[in-house]
């Protein structure tokens, strides 16, 4: 028998996973690059770093909960809207069945065949793949998109702190910063890697974002370490 492994299953958890962790790498560095460009202590850039790992944490995991459940909650709304129609107007729902497969390539009659069949079988789960475009794999799920996104970005945080406490303190900014954009390369290619990307272009992207922010995160950080 013919197997064969989607990844898009994957979508869920992997995109709040990897936003968590590269959200969690390129803020927590920043950060951190940004007070040690104005401070002349050591302690006060970990002290930077390890605020915004706490507050970076709950605000992705009150951010997405909240994003996803709005989702969540417009699903539930057309889901119901959809078993109302199914239970009032079943032949009016037919038809329009029928007519999305039509507008896919069916041929008129077949598709009112195929329409038939589907319904008989599950006809809520028809309208809701066809219809609504909503599956399994798809639907919102606020609790799971939350926990992932707040413990990837705890994960990532903790990487540039590990560098912060460990760095000399005149080589803090040359140490996170570098450190930090050798693991955003790692995240950009395992996330590619997970979700049967190709390496190279998420790779780029992810490290080049992320040098990006870090730099003009040191510039503010010295503009503003010497004007105080």
């Amino acid at each position: 028998m013919h197997r064969e492994n989607h990844l898009i299953s994957r979508i869920g958890w992997l995109r709040a996973a990897v936003l968590g962790a590269n959200d969690g790498i390129i803020s927590t560095a920043s950060l951190v690059i940004g007070v040690a460009a104005a401070s002349a202590t050591a302690s006060e850039p970990l002290v930077a770093g390890v605020a915004g790992l706490v507050a970076g944490a709950m605000s992705m995991a009150a951010g997405e909960y909240v994003s996803v459940s709005s989702q969540a909650d417009t699903e539930a709304a057309d889901m119901a809207r959809e078993r109302k129609e199914l239970a009032e107007q079943p032949r009016a729902e037919l038809a329009e069945l029928a007519q999305i497969y039509v507008e896919r390539g069916v041929e008129k009659a077949l598709a009112l065949k195929v329409a038939e069949q589907m319904m008989a079988k599950d006809a809520f789960a028809a309208h809701a793949r066809d219809e609504l475009g909503l599956s399994e794999h798809m639907v919102a799920r606020p609790i799971q998109a939350a926990l992932t996104s707040a413990g990837t970005f705890a994960a990532g945080a903790a990487l540039p702190l590990v560098l912060t406490a460990v760095a000399p303190q005149g080589s803090i900014p040359l140490v996170v910063a570098g450190g930090s954009l050798v693991c955003l390369a790692l995240l950009g290619a395992l996330g590619a890697r997970v979700g049967g990307a190709g390496l190279l272009k998420p790779t780029v992207r992810v490290t080049f974002w992320g040098a990006f922010a870090m730099a003009v995160t040191a510039a503010i950080g010295a503009l503003i370490g010497h004007a105080v």
